[in-house]
């Protein structure tokens, strides 16, 4: 018999999974959500005095009290259907950060600290300029080594991905990693999630750069934009082309007209 956390937790992760077609980590990280506040309290009897004493524990760090509101909010409002217990609690403003790009020979630096699986991945997502959760779904099936192209496993609600490229840095560690695997896993980078969290951290401490799936990205926009590649263009390798402006300029965004672009670039990331 299923006892009654885990029939609460399974029944909204369903919800979320059917329901709102959420991709899998976000229901992962709601679900992680609603088990701790289970320890806090009981959530089929909470009352909005409990909920903020909950969200309390997080006021002095904005992004991690927005991430569990998120979550409260899907379960209370949407789940189940009790919007008076949230609907007061509003989202922090996020002050951003100025955002430090490296310099190639801090890329390097960082690369060097880093096995051979990691290398793979870091140089697919610097010369890609794809999202972590992007690559770490492509499927072997999905790469194309002729063209050094692949298309990322699924796109979510709010975010759209076209097709990805990588270059002749990446492809050489790729297949040096490729060669090296022993096991049967379909997807391209076997990660299991408790390493997710993890990826990098020694080169982290050991070069103290702050380099992440996230920074990479940023350094690939501004990269590219250096070597001359349209805005538009540099959108569409990072995923961000409106389906509706897919539709209306298709030929624009054709996989052989990107790829035409992206190798005139010539982009290198770390020579």
């Amino acid at each position: 018999m299923v006892r009654y956390p885990e029939r609460v937790l399974e029944e909204f992760k369903r919800f979320l999974t059917i329901d709102l077609q959420l991709q899998k980590k976000t229901v992962y990280d709601h679900a992680t959500v609603i088990a701790r506040l289970m320890e806090f309290c009981d959530p089929l009897r909470v009352d909005k005095n409990q909920l903020r004493e909950y969200l309390a524990q997080f006021l002095d760090r904005p992004k991690t009290y927005a991430w569990h509101l998120c979550a409260l909010k899907r379960f209370f409002r949407d789940f189940l259907g009790r919007p008076s217990l949230v609907e007061s609690f509003s989202f922090p403003t996020i002050v951003p950060k100025p955002k430090l790009i490296p310099s190639k020979e801090e890329l390097r630096r960082f690369a060097s600290c880093l096995n051979e699986e990691d290398l793979a991945l870091f140089l697919v997502l610097a010369s890609s300029g794809l999202r972590r959760s992007e690559v770490l779904s492509v499927k072997l099936k999905d790469v194309d080594f002729n063209r050094r192209m692949f298309i990322p496993a699924r796109s979510s609600k709010t975010k759209f991905a076209w097709v990805g490229f990588f270059n002749e840095e990446a492809e050489e560690a790729l297949k040096a990693f490729l060669r090296a695997r022993k096991d049967s896993r379909q997807t391209l980078f076997p990660y299991a999630r408790a390493k997710l969290g993890k990826i990098w951290k020694y080169a982290r401490e050991k070069t103290g750069l702050d380099i992440t799936p996230q920074v990479l990205r940023e350094w690939f926009a501004e990269e590219m934009s250096n070597l001359g590649v349209p805005e538009r263009f540099i959108d569409a390798f990072q995923g961000r082309i409106p389906r509706t402006v897919l539709a209306k300029h298709y030929s624009d965004y054709r996989p052989e007209k990107l790829k035409q672009i992206y190798d005139k670039a010539g982009l290198r990331v770390l020579s």
